[in-house]
Formats: structure tokens, C-alpha cells, sequence
């Protein structure tokens, strides 16, 4: 454990930052789940919906620095792709 004032306020920091962290990533990832449901389930709607959510709740978290912004796109892409191949076919 850290003697220092300043080290010990950083390491309490950087505890509230990785449960924050680990909220926004928990949300995003049922997000996910919820979106591949709608998808495997052929509701169009819901799924159209959700993948909006989806894709705006990634956005904010790599505009916030928790994923890496190209990350987020390919996430994005490939979900809307498997949407797209799914629910047209």
C-alpha cells in the first residue's frame, strides 16, 4: 500500500475509474447480447432499435477513451453487417 498522500489518492482514484469502466463496459456488452437476441429472433424492429442504442452507447465510450476508437467502429460494423445479412436474407 502507498505511504504517500498523493499515491494513496491516486490509487483511490484509479479504483473509482475501474468500476466506472467496468459499468459503461457491462452495459455496452448486454447491449450486445440484447442486439444478437433481437437479430437470432428475425425481430427487425427491435433489432433496428438496439443497434442504434448499441451503436451510440460505443460511440460515447471510445469518445470517453474505454474502448479504442477504431475498436469501436468494427464492433459497430460487423454487428450491423450480421444484422443486415440476417435480417435481409
Amino acid at each position: 500500500m502507498a505511504n504517500i498522500v498523493s499515491a494513496k489518492k491516486r490509487a483511490r482514484q484509479s479504483l473509482v475509474r475501474r468500476d466506472r469502466n467496468q459499468q459503461m463496459k457491462k452495459a455496452i456488452r448486454g447491449l450486445e447480447k440484447k442486439v444478437r437476441n433481437a437479430i437470432s429472433s428475425k425481430d427487425k424492429d427491435a433489432a433496428a432499435s438496439l443497434l442504434k442504442d448499441y451503436s451510440s452507447a460505443i460511440d460515447k465510450a471510445a469518445t470517453k477513451g474505454k474502448y479504442h476508437p477504431k475498436t469501436a467502429s468494427r464492433k459497430i460494423s460487423r454487428l450491423t453487417i450480421s444484422m443486415n445479412k440476417a435480417l435481409n436474407s
